[in-house]
């Protein structure tokens, strides 16, 4: 554990977050990261079970996008979609509190699972939700009702743009968290984000605190309400992209 709590510090300073987090997040994504590979022994939560890279390829991975440039979290109505086991949106909430978060997935033994760590980690503003994305984004409350939009690690950014920015208001930005070489998937998606009312905005590029792997948020701006219809049911999603 202590080495898990030198791991996080440390990766925290280095991403400049330590000076803007409440005392104790730390201790909190420990304890997180604690329960997730005591549950992942009954529960496939996880591939990643040596507890410094669940410090560095989950956690910290998800702590830097609060540093993407440009991009305001505090106060923000953010919905994580096919969370799994809570990332990004649980670690953004952990470090940034004032966020309002839904955690969206369509398997409802992760959500139990997250709520009751949620009660663990005394979170409040934080729930669960277990919907599917491509239905869910017609309900009331949900279509255009997000400021921020996240997913990581879901699908290719073709079908993921359906999903996602449908929920995320005008104004507001889908964030896809993926791997530097993910240009192949920007370039077939480029039709979708015109359809759907987004505009592409530069990418950014980090490095992940205690490792050599850099990786990317696609950063997709909302500019206008997308068009009645869409998303579409999963299997036409999948069969014809947009």
């Amino acid at each position: 554990m202590d080495e898990v709590m030198e791991l996080l510090t440390r990766g925290l300073e280095e991403l400049g977050l330590s000076g803007g987090i409440p005392s104790g997040s730390a201790e909190q994504l420990e304890t997180y990261g604690r329960l997730l590979l005591e549950k992942n022994k009954v529960m496939n939560l996880t591939a990643i079970t040596d507890p410094v890279d669940v410090v560095n390829l989950h956690m910290l991975d998800c702590a830097a996008l609060l540093r993407m440039p440009g991009m305001e979290f505090q106060g923000k109505r953010l919905l994580d979609v096919g969370t799994g086991a809570g990332f990004p949106g649980m670690v953004l909430k952990i470090l940034q509190p004032s966020l309002d978060v839904t955690l969206l997935d369509s398997l409802n033994k992760r959500l139990d699972w997250l709520a009751e760590v949620c009660a663990r980690l005394e979170l409040e503003g934080i729930r669960t939700l277990h919907a599917r994305a491509e239905e869910q984004a017609h309900k009331p409350g949900f279509r255009d009702g997000f400021d921020i939009v996240t997913s990581r690690a879901v699908a290719p950014l073709e079908l993921l743009c359906e999903l996602c920015l449908p929920f995320v208001r005008t104004g507001g930005a889908f964030l896809a968290m993926k791997s530097v070489d993910c240009d192949g998937e920007i370039s077939r998606a480029a039709r979708g984000i015109q359809t759907l009312g987004g505009v592409l905005r530069p990418g950014w590029n980090y490095a992940i605190p205690g490792t050599q792997i850099t990786h990317r948020v696609v950063h997709i701006e909302k500019i206008a309400p997308g068009p009645k219809g869409f998303p579409r049911r999963w299997a036409k999603i999948q069969k014809a992209p947009l």
